[in-house]
């Protein structure tokens, strides 16, 4: 799954409404395709968990998320939706945990938004 349906099946999962940078139109043209656009009051405004740690936390929270890392042997971290032990998802996050927790957390919650 590509990033982009990664971020719709989450969308759906946390109730979040939003487009596409090429499908809204934006007053001063400030419009990123890798991004989905919300409206939060009378702005627009990007959300994107994949790159953003605030939206990520956020998603994380909204849908019960828990994060667990492992240092041997893998070097991973894994995304919890419930407390069954079995993790909905799981990067290696060799230098960069930071991207490798947001995407966890991602597919976690597009798992959710595919069950939907």
């Amino acid at each position: 799954m590509g990033d982009r349906e990664l971020l719709e099946m989450a969308a759906k999962a946390a109730g979040i409404s939003g487009g596409w940078g090429d499908k809204i139109e934006y007053h001063n043209g400030a419009v990123d395709l890798r991004d989905v656009w919300i409206l939060e009051g009378d702005d627009l405004v990007p959300w994107n968990p994949l790159t953003d740690d605030g939206d990520a936390l956020r998603l994380a929270v909204r849908l019960g998320i828990t994060v667990a890392f492992w240092e041997y042997p893998q070097n991973s971290v894994a995304a919890y939706v419930s407390g069954d032990g079995i993790p909905a998802s799981s990067e290696r996050h060799g230098e960069d945990k930071d991207a490798a927790t947001r995407r966890a957390i991602v597919r976690a919650a597009a798992a959710i938004g595919r069950a939907m």
